[in-house]
């Protein structure tokens, strides 16, 4: 939902009255949920890029990182996939982050066609650069939505994501 939405929907305090204070009335929107949430998606990742921006990372590049984090070395298809990314074009997406020394490619020993990915101390330390910088960005978007709605929002897009989506439909 736009902000004009919430602000004709709610009420001008708490929790929505930061997207009450802007709203932007648009033209009537197309009843597509994918271009919707595109949309949305991008209005989120600029506010996140904004916060990011300090540390020279973009949102994408942040979140190959933090996935690396959390997985440890993958696969270069496998890293594709846990971000729900085409891995056809993949590769140049992670050829900035290896040229600065972030993460390192090396053949993948299971599949000698193609690589593994694995986070460098140098991209561990850039990640932990860029964690008070991503917890900024997160503030606001609760600030402006509420906590309550956050969380309730980021379940559903979780569930989006995940492969039991693409199967049910």
């Amino acid at each position: 939902m736009g902000a004009y939405a919430y602000s004709v929907c709610k009420p001008r305090t708490g929790r929505y009255a930061a997207l009450a204070r802007n709203p932007r009335p648009r033209q009537e929107e197309a009843p597509c949920h994918c271009t919707a949430l595109r949309k949305a998606s991008r209005r989120v990742s600029q506010i996140y890029d904004q916060a990011l921006a300090p540390s020279g990372l973009k949102t994408t590049q942040r979140a190959i990182l933090a996935q690396l984090r959390r997985s440890g070395t993958l696969s270069v298809g496998a890293l594709a996939e846990a971000l729900v990314k085409e891995a056809s074009g993949f590769t140049n997406t992670l050829k900035p982050l290896e040229r600065d020394g972030f993460i390192q490619l090396k053949p993948d020993p299971a599949d000698r066609r193609g690589r593994t990915v694995c986070l460098t101390a140098a991209g561990m330390r850039k990640l932990k650069e860029t964690d008070a910088l991503w917890a900024v960005a997160q503030a606001r978007f609760e600030a402006a939505i509420g906590r309550a709605e956050s969380a309730a929002l980021r379940a559903t897009l979780v569930a989006l994501a995940g492969d039991g989506f693409s199967d049910a439909v």
